[in-house]
């Protein structure tokens, strides 16, 4: 699947980070290009609690946005 992008949303804003959720029925959302419609509101070191595969085997991850280039939007898990 892809990115919907009303399943996005912030938690927490403050001095140019923003800490997002985002929950989907997908396992997986570091392929590329998935976050690629929300560039314009995604900002490199920015964090996302992620609740995935919501109708299957569900589970949590946390991930930083690594780049953006304004168009592209890589993810990585959080270590």
């Amino acid at each position: 699947m892809s990115l919907v992008l009303t399943d996005l949303s912030v938690l927490a804003y403050a001095n140019s980070f923003t800490l997002w959720h985002y929950t989907t029925t997908d396992a997986a959302v570091t392929g590329a290009g998935y976050f690629n419609n929300a560039a314009a509101m995604l900002r490199v070191g920015d964090l996302m609690i992620a609740n995935l595969d919501t109708d299957g085997t569900p589970s949590t991850k946390f991930y930083v946005v690594t780049a953006n280039t304004g168009s592209a939007v890589t993810i990585a898990l959080y270590a």
